[in-house]
């Protein structure tokens, strides 16, 4: 099983942020990060912070130590964060923080991701998700666009292409199952956060690998 763990870096000033990614991408400095590693731990950077993604706590604490290290002997003064995703609230959490082990509680908990989505999609005055539909002929999109409006969904059409907003994921999945019932043979059918949501959570920078931790 591969959990999700992550390590907050947060330096001086953004120049410390990158000359640390670039040592970290090196590899020029003594590490513990080869024993049981497993999966590389991945490094992105957003300003003065830096985001490590390891694949377990152990490799997580590891590549925190790691840049510890590294952040003393050049002299600039770090602060380390713990982080393990919680699949339920779909946030990064405090490491010491007791997971859901139960059905109420899981369900309690996708009850509030709801309720945020749908007051960040009021927010934001845009859906939160999408249904992206896709069909064959321009005639089969057509029809199902009159269909959907018939059923009183609006959509966006486009060439072959529909969009459908919709509030939060469980609204997305349920016009989802909607649109399947309705759609033609060959249809593809997807559900998405918007990119308007995603900016939100998702770091600045695309991720880079680190040259000399795990592997």
């Amino acid at each position: 099983m591969n959990d999700d763990w992550r390590v907050q870096v947060t330096c001086p000033s953004s120049a410390d942020a990158a000359r640390l990614r670039e040592q970290l991408r090196e590899g020029e400095f003594r590490h513990d990060m080869d024993e049981g590693a497993g999966d590389r731990v991945i490094v992105s950077n957003h300003g003065s912070e830096l985001f490590l993604y390891a694949g377990s706590r152990a490799q997580a604490e590891r590549a925190a130590a790691a840049v510890k290290e590294l952040a003393a002997a050049s002299g600039a003064p770090v602060r380390t964060d713990l982080r393990c995703w919680h699949p339920a609230a779909e946030e990064w959490a405090d490491a010491g923080l007791p997971l859901p082990d139960n059905e109420a509680a899981l369900a309690a908990e996708h009850a509030e991701v709801i309720e945020r989505e749908r007051a960040d999609a009021a927010r934001l005055g845009r859906s939160a998700y999408e249904v992206r539909v896709g069909t064959s002929s321009h005639r089969d999109t057509v029809a199902l666009a009159d269909a959907l409006r018939r059923e009183e969904i609006s959509c966006l059409r486009r060439w072959r292409y529909l969009l459908i907003g919709a509030a939060d994921e469980d609204a997305a999945a349920a016009i989802a199952a909607r649109v399947r019932a309705l759609a033609p043979d060959g249809a593809t059918i997807e559900v998405e956060a918007t990119t308007a949501a995603v900016a939100q959570v998702a770091p600045a920078n695309p991720f880079a690998v680190f040259g000399g931790l795990g592997g």
